[in-house]
């Protein structure tokens, strides 16, 4: 032991104090969050809220997630806030796919240190999301690791739990053929294939000045865009008096591997390309990675955020309805029988 040199938390890099403030600064933020279930406030070892009235067999329906590697580019690029969307939305859009409304988030941030600014950010923009999906931010733990996590560095999970009525909910059970595939517009890339996308802008010594596209718009802005968070018009549209079958979140994997989670076994998705515009950020990733096809379908939503599966009388409605909340909408193909054994889900892509 070294003589006089006195060793407590703080000088082994954990500030408790900091960590108090970071809790009161934020407070106001995430009580804005509360829906009427609520009870208490923050603070305590546990969150408590009530089901909402009025379901009669409840079935809670879960989801977590993280935001990936985005999370590099947004901390080296200070887009803190708009993070804190992406890990709501990455949450809550799973959890809508069954027809469930959003209860509560839980969120869960490590760090090496807290920087009280960055991180009120990333709480803020976690908040304004979970007001946008009517749902509380019940609760979360904030983590300092010195010596985990480099300076200024920070990761993050968050956990979603929503509520359905159970003889309501959407399993794709009633999809058959002929019905028909709506395609909701993405943002841009959301939050996956990040890994991709940071290897590229490697190989072309991208930086805060690089701009591209007909409207010469900043680079790192366009990729930074926020996922979008779909539920405003999904419970909107299951107010209405027509059945969405089944519900795809484009995630990892693209439209390949997410629209098949909710066909039954025997079924098909058959999708035209040509039926929307594929953003320009995909095509300037592909001429400047040079991302074969295949790669770039199977790792990005290509410009499809949400899928919706509807019957062919329905079509026309959704889409006017999705249009009217301010989501670019398309028929983008339709439900066909596997050619296979009977198993087989897959996503046709046609040119």
């Amino acid at each position: 032991m070294i003589e006089g040199k006195i060793m407590d938390y703080k000088s082994a890099g954990v500030d408790v104090q900091a960590g108090r403030a970071f809790v009161n600064r934020i407070k106001s933020s995430v009580e804005d969050t509360f829906r009427s279930e609520v009870i208490g406030g923050i603070g305590g070892f546990g969150g408590f809220m009530r089901l909402p009235e009025g379901i009669k067999q409840p079935v809670l329906v879960a989801g977590t997630d993280g935001v990936g590697t985005k999370l590099e580019l947004a901390q080296a690029y200070k887009s803190h806030f708009a993070v804190g969307i992406d890990l709501v939305a990455m949450c809550v859009n799973d959890v809508i796919t069954s027809g469930a409304q959003p209860l509560f988030f839980l969120d869960y941030i490590a760090t090496a240190q807290l920087g009280p600014s960055a991180l009120t950010e990333v709480l803020e923009g976690v908040a304004e999301a979970c007001k946008t999906c009517g749902c509380s931010l019940l609760g979360g733990e904030t983590a300092e690791m010195p010596g985990f996590y480099a300076k200024g560095q920070y990761d993050m999970a968050g956990f979603c739990v929503g509520v359905v009525e159970e003889m309501e909910i959407i399993d794709g059970n009633t999809i058959k053929p002929g019905d028909q595939v709506i395609g909701l517009s993405s943002s841009g890339i959301h939050s996956n294939g990040f890994s991709l996308v940071r290897k590229v802008l490697q190989m072309n010594d991208v930086d805060q000045r690089t701009s591209f596209g007909s409207e010469n718009l900043p680079l790192i802005d366009v990729l930074l865009k926020p996922t979008k968070l779909y539920f405003p018009l999904i419970n909107s549209l299951l107010q209405e008096d027509f059945q969405i079958k089944g519900m795809a979140h484009i995630t990892g994997g693209g439209l390949p591997e997410n629209l098949p989670r909710c066909l039954p076994n025997g079924l098909d998705a058959f999708l035209d390309k040509r039926s929307w515009e594929i953003p320009e950020i995909f095509l300037w990733l592909r001429d400047h990675g040079q991302i074969p096809d295949d790669d770039l379908w199977n790792t990005f939503n290509m410009g499809i955020g949400f899928c919706l599966i509807v019957s062919p009388e329905s079509l026309e409605k959704t889409l006017e309805i999705s249009n009217l909340h301010g989501f670019d909408a398309w028929n983008i193909g339709s439900i066909q029988k596997t050619d296979s054994s009977g198993v087989s889900k897959t996503v046709g892509l046609m040119a």
